[in-house]
């Protein structure tokens, strides 16, 4: 027995260099953790259990069956993160560049299969050269398989993919498929298509980490959600997000310890300018709100008209989207539909109650916005808010205008509960623009229009440009001080958190994409 478990052992070591101490240090160079090294790191110590460290590929093309590597390209397992069942996998660029064979992706459909059937959640390390060549149909197949496993778990467990090499080709679409992607700057790139390819097509002259590096997927595209200076950053943001999540849609996210005190923020009250016109960032706003240092921003430098992130009120999870005055006027555009409904739908998925927070002065007009699908872009986010069905509150802090303030978590789309600040303005329009349409004639026959206009954009503002006529319909459930928001939200979501809300049955929504 002794030499059998000699046998083993040396089989186990052999698995554990990966492609051996050369390319273990080829990538350490490169500034890059290697796959064993991650996981190390991700999991909680002594908690994870390796699952198919012995495979190996079965090619025999192309010299392969005299290039064996236990493990095949890919460490699969389960263990703990901060106390709470993960399943995870992590490509080890060492053996044959982390390119995925058939039996590499039988070892994570494997792990797929058992988070959807002990609903946890999982977590992908990636950093891959893509399709095994050598292997030809059977790595393509791969990766459908990989693809099919992903879109059926979307909305049942947690995804999380951190791209921290190459993803190329077909290996973008699992990623893209996942709840979140967290990128390391300088080290990881994606793409459909390479610069090689990109120059012959279409003759463009671009480099790897300018056509999807973590720099041009965080700011140009959209596509990646957080970004990271290298990899151990990457990791702590994996746990940071991991914090505000259940563990599947049937759970909620874990709470946290938390003392009720005087919840009063007199921080709030010298936010918003006299002028409405004047900006501000409404970052300040959130942090005034939420648990000391609890805001996890997602996608922060995409479509910087709109905020969303993860915080925490009182120790529970809640997902935050708000209009940002700082940028373009907080208006709603393609990006930002586009980004905001994206981020209520994960929302919604996996329980998560929603704080919304408006000061938005319309959609933004143009001839790029409607050729780009303004239409359908903003509907996808009314469409978003009016499914959701966790707890969902607004705050109004200043302008709420037009179909803007229908699509912002209205109390018409299904809103919970609707409160606005005193400097609330909710009309059709801003003053001046309403009063120029509805007395055009009487402002143009004057002796002195831009007296008329100015009395006129008065006399609207004093009509309209304040919460209480919204108030008295109902629509508006209460109007109050800035500084008592965090203590009326805090009581709000508390009284929400066994609501109970069911759609009609149907086998999907046509969401407009």
């Amino acid at each position: 027995m002794q030499n059998k478990i000699e046998l083993l052992n040396e089989k186990k070591d052999l698995a554990k260099i990966g492609g051996g101490q050369k390319r273990i240090e080829t990538q350490h160079k490169k500034g890059k953790l290697t796959a064993r090294e991650r996981i190390h790191f991700l999991i909680d110590k002594g908690t994870f259990e390796e699952i198919g460290m012995l495979v190996t590929h079965r090619c025999k093309d192309f010299g392969m069956e005299d290039q064996q590597f236990y493990g095949d390209g890919v460490v699969t397992g389960y263990g703990e993160l901060n106390g709470r069942m993960v399943y995870v996998f992590a490509q080890d660029f060492t053996v044959f560049g982390g390119s995925l064979s058939e039996t590499h992706a039988e070892k994570i459909c494997k792990i797929m299969d058992l988070a959807m059937q002990n609903g946890a959640p999982l977590i992908g390390l990636n950093d891959s050269g893509g399709a095994r060549i050598q292997e030809g149909v059977q790595s393509l197949g791969g990766y459908a398989d990989i693809f099919y496993r992903n879109t059926i778990a979307s909305g049942v467990i947690p995804q999380i993919s951190a791209v921290m090499g190459p993803c190329a080709g077909g290996a973008v679409y699992s990623p893209a498929i996942t709840d979140f992607i967290v990128m390391v700057e300088n080290t990881s790139y994606m793409f459909v298509t390479g610069p090689n390819v990109v120059k012959t097509v279409t003759n463009e002259e671009v480099t790897a980490e300018e056509l999807g590096g973590a720099s041009a997927h965080s700011v140009k595209s959209g596509v990646t959600h957080l970004t990271a200076a290298n990899d151990m950053e990457c990791i702590q943001e994996i746990k940071k997000l991991m914090s505000y999540m259940p563990q599947n849609c049937e759970e909620d996210a874990p709470v946290y310890p938390y003392e009720l005190q005087d919840e009063t923020r007199d921080v709030l009250s010298g936010i918003i300018p006299e002028s409405a016109n004047q900006p501000y960032d409404m970052r300040e706003v959130i942090n005034g709100i939420v648990d000391n240092d609890s805001f996890l921003e997602i996608h922060k430098d995409f479509a910087e008209n709109i905020v969303v992130g993860f915080a925490r009120i009182a120790g529970r999870s809640i997902g935050i989207v708000a209009n940002q005055p700082y940028y373009l006027a907080g208006v709603l555009d393609v990006n930002s539909s586009r980004k905001g409904a994206r981020f209520v739908r994960t929302c919604d998925c996996f329980n998560i109650p929603l704080l919304v927070l408006v000061d938005v002065p319309g959609f933004l007009p143009g001839t790029d916005q409607e050729w780009n699908g303004i239409i359908s872009n903003g509907a996808k986010l009314l469409y978003a808010f009016s499914e959701a069905t966790v707890p969902r509150i607004s705050v109004i802090t200043r302008k709420a205008y037009g179909g803007a303030y229908d699509v912002m978590n209205s109390k018409h789309i299904g809103s919970d509960m609707n409160y606005a600040w005193p400097s609330a303005e909710i009309a059709v329009m801003g003053a001046k623009g309403a009063a120029e349409i509805i007395f055009r004639k009487e402002i143009k026959s004057a002796d002195n229009p831009e007296t008329i206009l100015a009395e006129k954009e008065k006399e609207y503002s004093d009509k309209f440009a304040n919460p209480y006529r919204a108030a008295k319909r109902g629509f508006i459930d209460e109007v109050i001080e800035p500084q008592h928001t965090r203590a009326k939200l805090i009581k709000a979501f508390k009284m929400l958190e066994n609501k109970v809300a069911n759609l009609p049955r149907k086998k999907h929504g046509n969401l407009p994409l």
